[in-house]
């Protein structure tokens, strides 16, 4: 069996005993090297896929890596920066945490969503959990949630270091990344070093068109831990990413600066009593500080428009989760609280004048309390039964405040667009639930399931408070501080079989959304502004994954996702939803080399809302199916070294995915064309 251990992350697709597939399955667009698959009974842990990070192709974003996962997708607006996608649903839609902290990031128009800040070097595991399969992880999420984690260390006598490096170069792009990962100490603690730094090109796609996408990024962890038996862990890490002159195709801006300061301290104890099982306790402040301009890094358009939007965006927040032992079954309780600031402005540079408050200075507030009961019926069925309440509270304190031109200040704006709305205190006492049956399959073929749920999402800061003052109407894109939260209302139902040469998993779902929050334009005649309002919405689809180990060396898989949204109020499709997506692999492992080939396909999406006239007009128009060819290997030159190289788009195909992106300036949409063919390769050191 392989180390656990490397400095590019491990993705672990886990589902709460749902959607579990193996790394054949669910991860075919990689070479990979299945290092242990663990079944679970019961909710209260996770069964996972754990697979050799070692393995993943180099000089690629977390997100980008989350991709090649069927049911993930992700809207490209550069080189770094895609926001992933899950069963149709994003941006806060999923709850994504950064070793257990929420770092919401600090453009509005989204340069960087929280997996911009989630370096691969840093992190041993990516958990992806499709759906509402718990409701730990904080209040929303109904599309799902994604855990970027990192390994406890522990040391021996014998073992007084780790070190881990990697050095990788992609051909297209002229990316090139370095990483270390080292630690030491003894049995009662630990102190850990992580730093990488990337810098890439623009890459040209398979046309041969430069693609505005190059970016420099380096990142340093310091991690410090307490182990004084192999049961507790108090441990204080800090974190800081800085990201430079990231060019962005989809955007009229780009981005000079970049940069996030993590602080976070943990404690967690398994060795408390015969009824209380564990006891977690953690705390986390995220401070991030962003700047967009469209002059600095590209010539404008207009010399008296040199328009800069500096940013920043600081959470706090924490978590105490407890596990207990009863007649009933294991009970998780907990409590999190997290409190997000924002405050954003656009300055016309050229003439020093203020030209909109874009957040006003936001606060908001969640508290979430929550329980889960995980209660055996018998021996092959159990019943996962758990309610959650958030309270919310959201204010902008700036919304009076009047730019320069035009003369209209977030409030003023607010009352244009939403009858007369004002930005006040609000307050939202939101309440979920989940129920879930699992039975287990006779001679230990599998599970199937079903499960019912309720999540409540509250407005995020864009949503409720956005007041980019445009120049002229059409340009204004404007929130709702009336908004209510979406409520979603999913059923899934779900089989997993397994047996010695093949794996199969299959799962369905519905998802009824009450006030689901549509960003959309104000048909008006000479004012077709961007705002949000509440709709009805529907959302169903499925994925299907399935793997066939031919001989001991051989081994193919298949993935399907499929989703399908509806606008139910205004009887259209819902804007910016993935097509069927595809992924197939084959794959010949040895004794010390393997290699493979796997196809990445999706088929063309004509469900679409591209006319801002009558809809929103946040498609670009219909996507033309596509399919591309990757090739890698790798070959372990001895116990501690491994080489790593590919080819990915290997017949430089010329394509899109569906998923594009907004201008910061105009409703105009933007696609970004993928890269054409990379070559890669990757030397990795485990001493």
């Amino acid at each position: 069996m392989k180390s656990r251990y490397s400095c590019t992350a491990a993705i672990v697709v886990s589902a709460l005993t749902s959607n579990i597939v193996s790394a054949q399955q669910e991860q075919p667009v990689m070479d990979i090297d299945v290092l242990e698959t663990v079944t679970v009974t019961g909710a209260s842990t996770p069964a996972t896929t754990a697979v050799d990070h070692n393995n993943l192709s180099t000089t690629r974003e977390s997100a980008d890596l989350l991709r090649d996962i069927p049911g993930v997708s992700g809207s490209r607006m550069g080189g770094h920066g895609t926001d992933p996608v899950i069963r149709g649903l994003s941006q806060t839609r999923l709850n994504i945490l950064l070793d257990g902290a929420y770092v919401h990031g600090g453009c509005p128009n989204r340069m960087d969503p929280p997996t911009a800040y989630a370096t691969p070097a840093s992190y041993e595991d990516i958990t992806v959990i499709k759906g509402v399969q718990t409701l730990e992880h904080g209040g929303g999420g109904p599309g799902g949630t994604i855990l970027f984690e990192r390994n406890t260390q522990r040391f021996t006598a014998d073992e007084k270091m780790r070190v881990n490096l990697e050095a990788g170069y992609r051909g297209n792009s002229n990316s090139r990344e370095f990483a270390a990962d080292i630690s030491g100490g003894n049995e009662t603690g630990y102190i850990r070093f992580i730093g990488s730094h990337t810098k890439a090109d623009n890459y040209e796609d398979g046309g041969g068109n430069e693609v505005r996408s190059a970016y420099k990024e380096t990142s340093g962890t310091v991690v410090l831990g307490y182990t004084p038996s192999d049961k507790n862990l108090l441990e204080l890490s800090i974190e800081r990413q800085e990201t430079r002159d990231l060019l962005f195709a989809g955007a009229g801006m780009d981005s000079p600066l970049a940069d996030n300061d993590t602080y976070r301290l943990k404690f967690k104890t398994t060795d408390v009593n015969d009824v209380l099982s564990s006891l977690r306790a953690e705390i986390y402040r995220s401070d991030i500080e962003h700047v967009m301009d469209n002059y600095s890094l590209r010539t404008p358009s207009n010399p008296m428009m040199l328009m800069r939007a500096p940013s920043s965006s600081d959470t706090i927040g924490g978590r105490l989760v407890a596990e207990v032992d009863s007649n009933l079954g294991q009970w998780k309780v907990g409590v999190d609280f997290q409190n997000n600031d924002r405050d954003a402005t656009r300055v016309n540079d050229a003439n020093n004048r203020l030209n909109a408050v874009l957040w006003p200075g936001v606060s908001i507030d969640q508290t979430g309390v929550f329980a889960e009961l995980t209660h055996p019926l018998d021996k092959a069925n159990r019943i996962i039964v758990g309610a959650r309440y958030d309270h919310v509270s959201s204010d902008a304190s700036k919304a009076d405040v009047v730019p320069g031109m035009p003369p209209l200040s977030p409030n003023a704006l607010y009352a244009i667009y939403y009858g007369g709305a004002q930005a006040e205190k609000r307050k939202e006492n939101n309440w979920g639930g989940l129920l879930r049956m699992e039975h287990d399959l006779s001679n230990g073929l599998g599970m199937i399931y079903a499960g019912l749920s309720r999540t409540v999402r509250t407005a995020d800061a864009t949503e409720r408070f956005l007041a980019s003052n445009g120049m002229t109407p059409s340009r204004r894109w404007v929130g709702n501080p009336t908004i209510d939260p979406e409520k979603h209302h999913q059923i899934e139902l779900g089989v997993e079989l397994q047996r010695k040469a093949w794996d199969m998993s299959a799962s369905i779902y519905y998802n009824d959304v009450d006030d689901y929050i549509l960003r959309d334009r104000f048909h008006q005649a000479g004012n077709n502004a961007t705002i949000y309002r509440n709709v009805a919405a529907t959302l169903y689809g499925g994925e299907f994954n399935v793997g066939y180990r031919w001989t001991a060396n051989w081994h193919s898989s298949i993935g399907l996702a499929y989703v399908h949204a509806d606008n139910d109020t205004d009887n259209r499709p819902i804007a910016q939803t993935p097509p069927l997506e595809a992924v197939a692999s084959l794959a010949y492992t040895a004794s010390n080399w393997d290699a493979g080939v796997r196809v990445r396909a999706a088929a063309k999406q004509n469900r679409i809302d591209d006319n801002p006239l009558t809809g929103s007009g946040l498609d670009v128009g219909d996507t033309a199916g596509w399919a591309v060819v990757d090739v890698h290997g790798s070959y372990n030159i001895n116990k501690q070294v491994t080489l790593n190289l590919g080819v990915d788009n290997l017949f430089d195909e010329e394509y899109a995915q569906h998923l594009n992106r907004s201008s910061a300036f105009d409703p105009l949409q933007v696609q970004v064309n993928e890269p054409g063919i990379s070559a890669w390769v990757k030397l990795s050191a485990r001493f």
